[in-house]
């Protein structure tokens, strides 16, 4: 799904640019570019990256407990 329609950013590149350690808006801005025009999709990216990320940090043994 693409959530910044101006630089075409999708909720992939948002979950990437989480598994490499993106840990802020600014970051992931500065990273894809998502929020850099109108600024429109900033909440949603805001969110899906705070999502992304805790589920990054799980510990895996509550992650197998959880499947």
């Amino acid at each position: 799904m693409y959530v910044c329609i101006c630089n075409g950013v999708t909720d992939h590149d948002i979950r990437q640019a989480a598994d490499a350690g993106c840990s802020s808006v600014t970051e992931l801005t500065m990273r894809t570019g998502a929020g850099a025009n109108c600024g429109s999709c900033l909440d949603m990216a805001s969110s899906m990256l705070e999502a992304a990320r805790a589920v990054r940090e799980l510990p895996f043994a509550v992650m197998q407990q959880a499947a």
